[in-house]
């Protein structure tokens, strides 16, 4: 297999280094805008010659297209934030490349009820082309990072293996993570998690289908395993709310994330002072005024989560709580993947969130290379058989577990 992977961050670093192990890939070409970023990226997998970085702008479509063209690659990687999910998918299209991707296409809240009613949910603007990648055969693997994408597994499996009936699934992501000497670090992009955070969040329900509520909604304090104990969880816009019925029977399907107080207050201020926003604000520059996001601001003010490893301690754990009916019993379990962040620093150089996120594509991509997973369209990870997927994430180094409830 020959991908292409756009995005060379902490994310896209860690999926070079997860790669380099595995004999499925032939070719890796790791593309960045910043090319010292692609560069260093490559030169973390020790001279390995079927890594090579080269200098893109993901926003540029024929651009990128033309990448894919001219180094034969089969598969576009997307690493980048959610604003260039659409250019990037158009660009595989267009070179018949089969697409993957850890986050979908951005939302846009109801004009007028946007507590309440959908309005531009995630993905719509990649499920709007799916007859069309249908059509052609061809397929764009969406939401495959670890949540979305581990978490969307688990569920699938859930479905096919532990229940006969499910009446709600609610993925459940919380941490014990800490960053020495930073008030506010985040493990992730800032931009993601603002995005994620402060949009309205999705719920589902078989009876009324999606719908909104208020960010920080149904705060409950959720036990995670291995030692990392309770943490209050709260709803959070998610792809997983929108993929998971798609493809599974569930009655309610929540996603619950476990931030913090002090985080949560943290992104309440940034929204009351309008620094969570994307439109562009005229500011003084040396040279004149200049125009910036103020969330790029902020990105810019705050640490690069992929360099927080040395400094960061504790575990993360991404899972998916199922309560429904098996053999006419009740049944309630945790489908749930830990990653401690002193062993992905020590194996992989690379931060717990980073590493958790990365793995899953990489996994995902192993198994397109050998046809275990195979399909066309627009399709998310529950469209496709759990078993060989979880096998394989134990055959690389990082087990999953369940625990009954």
């Amino acid at each position: 297999m020959r991908v292409l992977l756009v995005g060379a961050g902490g994310v896209g670093t860690a999926v070079t280094r997860i790669a380099a192990r595995r004999p499925f890939l032939e070719a890796m070409v790791v593309a960045d805008y910043d090319p010292a970023r692609a560069e260093a990226a490559v030169a973390a997998v020790d001279g390995d010659e079927r890594f090579l970085a080269e200098r893109i702008d993901a926003a540029d479509e024929a651009a990128v297209a033309a990448l894919l063209a001219r180094h034969r690659c089969d598969v576009l990687l997307n690493a980048t934030d959610p604003r260039f999910v659409m250019p990037l998918f158009g660009a595989a299209r267009t070179a018949g490349a089969t697409y993957v991707d850890m986050a979908m296409s951005l939302s846009r809240p109801h004009p007028e009820r946007p507590h309440e009613e959908c309005g531009v949910k995630l993905g719509d603007a990649q499920f709007a082309e799916a007859d069309d990648w249908a059509a052609a055969g061809a397929l764009a693997l969406v939401g495959m990072g670890v949540e979305p994408g581990l978490s969307d597994v688990f569920a699938r499996y859930a479905a096919d293996e532990l229940f006969d009936e499910i009446e709600e699934i609610g993925v459940r992501d919380g941490a014990n993570l800490t960053v020495e000497g930073y008030d506010f670090a985040p493990s992730f992009s800032i931009w993601t998690t603002i995005e994620e955070c402060l949009n309205p969040p999705v719920v589902y329900e078989a009876d009324r289908g999606w719908f909104t509520t208020a960010p920080f909604s149904e705060p409950e304090v959720f036990d995670f395993p291995e030692g990392i104990g309770p943490v209050e969880c709260v709803n959070v816009e998610h792809e997983e709310v929108l993929l998971v019925p798609r493809w599974v029977k569930a009655g309610r399907v929540t996603f619950k994330y476990g931030l913090g107080a002090e985080f949560v207050e943290t992104l309440k201020t940034l929204h009351r002072l309008g620094l969570d926003g994307t439109t562009p604000v005229t500011v003084p520059g040396e040279r004149g005024p200049v125009r910036v996001s103020p969330r790029d601001v902020m990105a810019a003010c705050l640490p690069d989560p992929a360099t927080l490893g040395e400094l960061m301690h504790g575990k993360t754990c991404a899972g998916t709580w199922v309560r429904g009916v098996k053999d006419g019993a009740p049944r309630e379990v945790y489908l749930y993947h830990v990653v401690d962040n002193q062993w992905s620093m020590a194996e992989y150089g690379s931060q717990a969130v980073v590493w958790q996120t990365a793995v899953n594509p990489v996994v995902a991509l192993e198994l397109l290379a050998t046809g275990a997973w195979s399909g066309a369209g627009v399709l998310g990870p529950e469209a496709f058989p759990a078993r060989p997927f979880l096998d394989l994430l134990t055959e690389y180094g990082s087990p999953w577990g369940l625990r009954e409830q």
